[in-house]
């Protein structure tokens, strides 16, 4: 393969006989779109989408330190994830800055002697994840494996994915808490079942061998016929996020901020034992943002018709008070929304007097809090 050449999934062909729009995302050809974006969007939100997300970067990590390598190499505490659970983290430079953020899951059964798991990065950020993981393993006894082409990722997203799911499996999907994953057989192919979604809806990711997505996907097509489940592509994964108030990595996180200033502190667990990577810059950020508040990711809604960009002005009283880093039509809620990061005098939700410069327009906005859509459970 050429280094122009973009990387395919194990689902291309069945992209393209299902008529996608593809897309360079990452260096992979991916599906866009396969018709409406709304109304994939809708069905997620209404019914149930299929996704093939086998472009995400798994990163296998095991040995008898493979907990305290990760615990070195990542912000979070990952020695209290529990066998069969997984945990949002990221991973930061030495000064602080996001590299990513991941999914961390746990795989090795409860009691075993060592223990196993599975690091899921960004598509575009898997082989800077990767990297950083290999170097940072230097003097655990663990080891680092590029998993990417072992893997195929499906994802059923929406109110009716349990019920679909639960037809091809006789997993225990009432016993799946979100943020875990057990291995089971999905129509007959071996998976890793996970829980953790990124579109603001109940849903389940699916983990498998590249040679059983085919398979899967048409399984999964055919048990969701009679509940409204479509192929789904990545413009509408993009927009179930924004308003489920999710971040995307060079969007909301980036090398130039700390999950501080990204309003994601949280994740850091200065606890924890022992060193890691970027503990005193962030320590520091931590303390600066205490003193004097970062900018802050807020939620914007338009009161007109025009859609905010990623890099437009956030404006006040004739200053700059911050920028766009996500902006689209939501719809759920039928006008432009974006996430922007404002500062704090101007984020409190009602705030008066906001507005996005759009081409040299000072567009009225409305500050509301995130997320702008949340499921009925």
């Amino acid at each position: 393969m050429s280094s122009t050449e973009l990387r395919r999934t194990a689902l291309d062909a069945t992209h393209r006989a299902l008529g996608a729009t593809m897309t360079d995302f990452a260096g992979w050809d991916m599906p866009l779109r396969y018709g409406s974006e709304r109304d994939e969007h809708l069905a997620v939100r209404s019914r149930a989408g299929l996704f093939d997300l086998s472009h995400m970067g798994e990163i296998t990590v095991t040995g008898p330190q493979a907990t305290e390598l990760l615990n070195f190499a990542l912000v979070g505490n990952i020695g209290t994830v529990k066998p069969g659970r997984a945990r949002y983290t990221m991973v930061c430079r030495e000064d602080g800055g996001i590299l990513d953020d991941l999914i961390v899951y746990r795989l090795d059964e409860a009691g075993a002697a060592t223990p196993h798991y599975m690091v899921v990065a960004n598509a575009s950020n898997a082989q800077v994840v990767l990297d950083a993981l290999t170097e940072r393993s230097a003097g655990f006894d663990a080891e680092v494996r590029d998993d990417r082409d072992a893997y195929a990722l499906l994802a059923v997203q929406g109110p009716e994915s349990s019920k679909i799911l639960a037809s091809l499996t006789d997993a225990d999907l009432d016993g799946l808490k979100y943020y875990a994953g057990l291995p089971g057989t999905v129509a007959g192919v071996p998976a890793l079942i996970a829980r953790t979604g990124y579109t603001g809806e109940d849903g389940f990711e699916l983990f498998v061998k590249p040679e059983h997505a085919v398979a899967l996907w048409q399984a999964l097509t055919s048990a969701g016929e009679g509940a409204g489940l479509v192929p789904c592509g990545l413009s509408c994964r993009d927009t179930l996020r924004l308003e489920a108030g999710m971040p995307l990595y060079g969007h909301e996180l980036s090398t130039a901020l700390t999950p501080f200033d990204a309003g994601f502190g949280r994740v850091v667990k200065f606890e924890k034992e022992g060193d890691f990577v970027g503990r005193a810059a962030l320590a520091e950020a931590a303390s600066r943002s205490e003193q004097n508040p970062p900018r802050v990711l807020v939620g914007l809604v338009a009161e007109g018709r025009r859609v905010p960009r990623a890099g437009y002005q956030v404006v006040a009283g004739g200053e700059v008070i911050g920028e766009v880093t996500s902006g689209a039509p939501s719809p759920t809620l039928g006008m432009p929304i974006a996430m922007a990061y404002v500062d704090p005098a101007h984020a409190a939700p009602g705030t008066a007097g906001v507005g996005v410069d759009i081409r040299g327009s000072h567009e009225p906005y409305e500050v509301v809090a995130l997320p702008f859509y949340k499921r009925q459970k």
